[in-house]
């Protein structure tokens, strides 16, 4: 299977022109995103996995490396990408904010309307189309934001905690609807988190990462079967093993504040 991205030796220094200090956020990530996985990126608050993920979408510049889609298609959006703050247009309507992006690139008025359709149906919002974000709830809102990114046809979609300002309850039904979505689409996800749980429920694989500076630590193949629940011994053991990788990086974190 080709490769989708390449990350080479990565790395990202922030400046701060107040005190005139840098920080550094990432160091030489070096990974490859395959073609249909759900890559989950885990770690520590302030790891870099945000920044890794701006620097995806082309929103940062690495301050050392590279980063290569070797089949790139010319035609093809490379990245979309779904905050968790929704970040929806509160003039515009479900269908209006969904085909923004197609209306952006000019594409034909019919078949914007023929992608909003299927994108809604998709996300299972059909009936609320000319309602506007003030009308939806915080679930309703963030489905809307990815079949805005998914209208896009984009490479990747890139995700940075998108369910982190939602209930428990809610959070949980969408995590059951990503799992969906990306398997009837077929899409590549690479997904940001610092929740284990969503990462062994989603994740095709697992890249653990380091308290800063934000090192890959290791990579975690997820072989377990779908629909997943966290209920099953095997996803128990592997929450532990993750449990216990994370909390020694969570101490380099706060040791390191000290």
């Amino acid at each position: 299977m080709s490769v989708l991205l390449e990350l080479r030796d990565l790395g990202k220094v922030w400046s701060i022109a107040r005190t005139g200090e840098s920080v550094v956020a990432l160091e030489a990530i070096t990974l490859d995103v395959m073609p249909g996985e759900f890559l989950v990126l885990l770690g520590p608050s302030g790891c870099g996995k945000s920044t890794l993920l701006q620097i995806v979408a082309g929103l940062e510049k690495p301050t050392r490396g590279e980063i290569r889609f070797p089949d790139r298609n010319g035609s093809q959006k490379l990245t979309s990408m779904v905050f968790q703050e929704y970040a929806l247009f509160p003039w515009r309507t479900v269908t209006e904010n969904v085909v923004f992006g197609p209306e952006v690139r000019k594409v034909p008025a019919a078949e914007r309307e023929t992608t909003a359709r299927r994108l809604i149906d998709l996300v299972k919002l059909r009936g609320f189309e000319t309602r506007y974000p003030h009308e939806l709830s915080g679930g309703m809102r963030q489905r809307v934001a990815l079949a805005r990114a998914l209208a896009n046809d984009p490479a990747i979609l890139l995700f940075d905690e998108p369910l982190a300002a939602l209930d428990a309850q809610t959070r949980r039904v969408l995590q059951d609807e990503l799992a969906r979505i990306w398997a009837e689409t077929g899409k590549t996800f690479v997904y940001v988190t610092h929740s284990l749980q969503e990462a062994v429920l989603l994740g095709t694989r697992i890249v653990l990462m380091t308290a800063r500076p934000g090192r890959i630590k290791r990579v975690i193949e997820v072989r377990l079967p779908r629909p997943r629940s966290l209920t099953r011994r095997a996803e128990a053991e592997m929450l532990e093993t993750l449990d216990d990788l994370l909390r020694d990086e969570v101490k380099h974190a706060m040791e390191a504040e000290t």
